[in-house]
């Protein structure tokens, strides 16, 4: 009989750059997404003790590039790797990511609940610039991982899907005076600051005041722009208002940061 250990979980990379998270249960070892080259995605396992030949399953959550900069080349060199992904991101994939090994594709479409063996995945609808984005809920043994890091906002229907999870990767993105007086040209701000864009600092503490609960245990805030964002800035903004809501941070719950290219150490959810 094989020991539970739990649902074990390392955020190997979060940034703008590109985003890539790693869970284990005793049955299987997934990715969701690979925003890095395959040799990087590669070198980010090891460090945390890991072999990319041990992992079975990526599910991507849309097609950007700093989601899926190494699903070609992951797919085509660890043949056992299932790939799953709804029928629109698969087809909106960028050229670079060359052919796919059609038996490794499965579809996975949004709003629906995927078993395999000892870990059930929840996908759901967001609100991004991209054909059909969709991001996932992990669960094992009664523990729920949360990852939402592409999102322009966060409405009541994804909050309660969402809800009092024992973990999260929430995105704070960027603060809203920073990006504004920034280098980037106006189309682009226009396009972040949108409905379909990304969540501000501001924004991701609001949105986890909707969905944190009393099983909470641990906040990564993730996707953090090198450009509009500092980790110390998004840290104390997400802190400060969900203290002014009442919320015990550092007490109740862990508020954690992430790394661009380096990854957190394993916790068990």
């Amino acid at each position: 009989m094989t020991e539970d250990f739990g649902m074990r979980v390392s955020v190997l990379a979060s940034s703008s750059s590109g985003n890539t998270t790693y869970i284990e249960t005793p049955e299987h070892k997934v990715l969701i997404d690979a925003g890095f080259s395959g040799k990087k995605e590669a070198a980010l396992l090891k460090d945390i003790g890991r072999d990319l030949n041990d992992v079975d399953s990526l599910f991507i959550t849309h097609e950007h590039s700093d989601h899926v900069a190494g699903v070609g080349v992951l797919a085509r060199r660890y043949p056992n790797l299932n790939i799953y992904a709804n029928k629109e991101t698969f087809a909106h994939l960028p050229k670079s990511t060359g052919k796919l090994p059609y038996e490794q594709l499965h579809l996975f479409a949004p709003d629906t609940t995927l078993s395999l063996g000892d870990l059930d995945v929840e996908s759901f609808s967001v609100s991004h610039d991209a054909a059909r984005p969709q991001f996932y809920q992990f669960h094992h043994d009664d523990k729920a991982f949360c990852v939402l890091t592409d999102t322009g906002f966060v409405s009541d229907q994804l909050a309660g899907t969402i809800r009092d999870a024992d973990a999260y990767l929430m995105e704070a993105n960027h603060d809203i005076e920073m990006l504004e007086e920034g280098p980037y040209p106006w189309s682009l701000k226009q396009r972040i600051l949108s409905s379909y864009g990304h969540l501000s600092n501001a924004d991701g503490a609001e949105a986890l005041m909707d969905a944190i609960g009393l099983r909470t245990k641990r906040i990564y805030l993730g996707h953090r722009s090198a450009h509009n964002n500092t980790k110390p800035l998004a840290h104390l903004t997400v802190a400060s208002m969900l203290k002014r809501e009442g919320l015990a941070v550092d007490h109740d719950f862990l508020l954690l940061d992430t790394n661009r290219e380096t990854p957190e150490a394993m916790f068990t959810v």
